[in-house]
């Protein structure tokens, strides 16, 4: 089993790149917008209930991947990484995985500011994230957040050893999906 964790800030390419990395192994992308969209039906972003729902079935999902016989999983997540309570959802989820005999990759995107405000617009972004197509709300958000939020690690930060850092401003999302695929020989 293979669990490989994509994260970087808003509108860095992560999903796409998960979508990409589909395409050349036999793993499964879970991408953080699937639960989120699900859950915002029913309740307020950041309420109790969505909180505890969207957690729910996140958890519940890798917990029957990890048991599975699926070959793996890619799963993509914005990290706050001055927010204690991501780092132990980050911490939970790779034990969920290790737990069972599964290895755990690393990957982290960070791409220019002026490129991620691009690439909020995209129409294949916006087809697969509906709370994305506000797009002034959205842009608003990005750019709030990076002045609430540290997105991306310091260096040395992530010390595991299955971890890389791409720069993906000026890469396709294929190309940065074959050196996923050849850094971690998926």
């Amino acid at each position: 089993m293979k669990f490989v964790l994509i994260f970087g800030p808003q509108a860095v390419g992560k999903m796409t790149v998960g979508h990409a990395l589909t395409r050349i192994t036999d793993l499964k992308l879970f991408h953080n917008h699937m639960t989120i969209d699900l859950v915002l039906n029913f309740f307020e972003f950041g309420s109790k209930s969505f909180n505890h729902l969207n957690n729910m079935f996140r958890y519940e999902i890798f917990r029957e991947v990890a048991r599975s016989d699926l070959e793996g999983l890619i799963f993509t997540y914005v990290w706050a990484f001055n927010e204690q309570e991501d780092w132990q959802f980050v911490d939970e989820i790779c034990s969920i995985f290790e737990s069972n005999g599964g290895e755990v990759y690393f990957v982290e995107l960070e791409a220019d500011r002026d490129e991620r405000v691009l690439r909020n617009k995209t129409p294949y972004r916006l087809e697969q994230k509906p709370t994305k197509r506000n797009v002034q709300f959205s842009e608003n958000e990005l750019i709030k957040s990076m002045d609430q939020y540290r997105l991306n690690s310091k260096e040395g930060e992530i010390t595991r050893k299955n971890y890389i850092r791409i720069n993906n401003t000026d890469k396709s999302s294929e190309e940065v999906a074959r050196i996923i695929k050849n850094q971690f020989e998926l």
